[in-house]
């Protein structure tokens, strides 16, 4: 089925839901206009619909293939990505001095957002490239930035991240890549990586590597992984891609879902590179890139979830089955409630992931450590409760389907298949939960408590307009509150078992929250009748799992692996 981007339902969300006006307040955004968002977001939807979605299943139906080690990309993806570069849809916040935009992350989120809805697997690509440039912007030397920069920006180079090793996955610091001092200012890079998507492709000029490797005198963990960038083709004097370095694609990993993106194994053997930034600051620098592709996950978990639940949507419009008023399995009660559901949840999870865009650019515009805060702590909500979101979402579709959601045919099995390793990479969400009820409550809870803070205030003042749902928004947020002041005085281990049902709680309650927004502004319409339906079935989960945090976390460690044992 054609696929429609949301471009009506995201402006409403800018509008009336995640505060966008702060950001066009500033000076640094002056000039992101209602007007020019709302252009920009259109004609991004349109290519979005008429380039990327046309391309979908062939991903799926026709995977990349390695041929005498050159990636062969599935068919149309050529023609799809020089349309999304020509748009410069990869460039969107990058600075204007290097040939970006420069418009603001919560443009870029909606945009990247829609382009997951269209096809995720060639969605990947420029997402990539967009934290690779953010990555050079703040960490490499003003050569490097000339170089590379343009070329990326323009599209005519991709790149990649290059961080997990067959013995390190989560635990980066345990890598065992390796880089040599060649004299000259270069580096000589030996080392495997695993799990590089769109390690390479037959569409681009140039594939540019950002590899964490470790010099030879450098202390072990974390602390001495630096970062070089490993180009496919080693630039000449001019800057054009001169001759081939030495790295290649071992293999393509045969995956779930993704077809379309190639994952590779990347084999690099004394490949010449360039330190990006410091010694021992390679992962300072690669966070940079992680963290922007986390809000970026999350929009992708969102995109696959809005793309699944248009599948469904159309099928039970369509499929007659039964009896009711409105002659389709659409009038049949338990599909109206999951439709409902999908729908509910995928403006949770959008709002959360603008509203965390919507921080990082006020941060970034101001400064002000407070929004760099908040950001820093709706990031893990953000990227866990979007990816959780698009798995769940594209499940329940399958589940609308019926049989033929099981039948490859239909298309509604793609969206589960290719989202599910969302929840997987840049962190599983067991970890970003992890982060969030332990680096990010360290202050104390004083981040979290701003946000309860807020969210009481403004449900305090709709009393008036929707005293029932203003009230079971107020009394979610006091509960939340009480639980955090608890968690906040446990032991750091302890709380880590309780992690994913908080992080769950909290995306509860703010969904609570930025559907309540929507009712004030949307009273009798469409808004108002899905947040009636959200804080009436689905807020009230946040008391099991509020449970769950408070349970015994010794009952949790008590049960042994032997107990475990099939």
């Amino acid at each position: 089925m054609p696929y429609r981007a949301p471009v009506s339902e995201t402006c409403f969300l800018l509008d009336h839901v995640v505060g966008f006006s702060a950001v066009q307040a500033t000076e640094r955004f002056a000039e992101a206009t209602s007007d020019t968002v709302q252009a920009v977001l259109t004609e991004a939807g349109k290519m979005c619909e008429e380039v990327m979605a046309p391309v979908q299943r062939n991903g799926d139906l026709h995977p990349a293939v390695l041929e005498n080690g050159v990636v062969r990309c599935s068919p149309g993806y050529a023609e799809a990505y020089r349309a999304i570069a020509e748009g410069g849809w990869v460039a969107i916040t990058a600075d204007p001095e290097y040939g970006g935009m420069g418009l603001p992350l919560t443009v870029a989120t909606a945009v990247n957002e829609m382009m997951s809805g269209a096809c995720l697997a060639l969605q990947l690509n420029p997402l990539l490239t967009q934290g690779q440039i953010e990555a050079l912007e703040h960490h490499a030397d003003e050569e490097m930035k000339a170089l590379y920069l343009p070329r990326l920006i323009s599209g005519e180079w991709a790149g990649t991240m290059n961080l997990t090793e067959p013995q390190a996955g989560s635990d980066v610091g345990a890598l065992s890549s390796r880089a040599t001092d060649n004299g000259d200012g270069t580096y000589a890079v030996t080392g495997q990586k695993i799990y590089i998507s769109w390690g390479d492709n037959d569409f681009v000029e140039n594939i540019c590597h950002l590899v964490l490797a470790r010099l030879p005198d450098a202390p072990a963990g974390t602390k001495g992984i630096s970062l070089f960038m490993v180009p496919k083709f080693i630039p000449d004097e001019n800057g054009n891609p001169g001759v081939a370095n030495s790295l290649k694609v071992v293999s393509l990993e045969h995956k779930m879902g993704l077809h379309g993106s190639p994952t590779c194994v990347m084999s690099y053997e004394g490949a010449t590179g360039w330190m990006v930034g410091e010694p021992g600051g390679g992962m300072k620098a690669m966070f940079t890139m992680m963290n922007n592709a986390r809000l970026g996950v999350g929009g992708e978990g969102v995109g696959a979830a809005e793309g699944a639940y248009q599948h469904a949507l159309a099928f039970a419009n369509e499929r007659k089955q039964g009896k009711n008023p409105y002659d389709t399995i659409i009038g049949h009660a338990d599909v109206r409630r999951m439709l409902a559901t999908m729908k509910a949840e995928i403006f949770t999870a959008r709002a959360i992931a603008l509203d965390c865009a919507v921080a990082i650019d006020m941060g970034r515009a101001t400064g002000e450590a407070e929004w760099q805060a908040r950001a820093a702590f709706l990031t893990p909500i953000a990227k866990a409760f979007g990816t959780d979101t698009g798995c769940e979402v594209s499940s329940m579709g399958v589940q609308v389907h019926g049989g033929m959601g099981y039948v490859e045919e239909s298309g509604a099995a793609q969206y589960y298949r290719d989202v599910r390793v969302t929840a997987i990479y840049e962190g599983t969400n067991g970890i970003q939960a992890m982060d969030m009820v332990g680096r990010k409550l360290m202050d104390g809870g004083e981040v979290a408590g701003r946000l309860l803070d807020e969210i009481e205030a403004e449900a305090e003042a709709a009393k008036a307009a929707l005293p029932d749902l203003a009230e079971a928004v107020w009394q979610a947020a006091e509960t939340l509150r009480e639980t955090t002041e608890w968690l906040v005085a446990r032991p750091m281990p302890e709380r880590f078992g309780t992690a994913v049902p908080y992080l769950r709680a909290f995306a509860r309650v703010l969904g609570g929250h930025y559907h309540l927004r929507a009712a004030m502004a949307d009273r009798d319409g469409a808004h108002g009748r899905l947040a009636r339906f959200y804080i009436t079935r689905l807020l009230p989960e946040h008391t099991g799992l509020l449970a769950h945090v408070r349970a015994e976390d010794a009952a949790l460690m008590a049960i042994s692996p032997d107990d475990l044992a099939a």
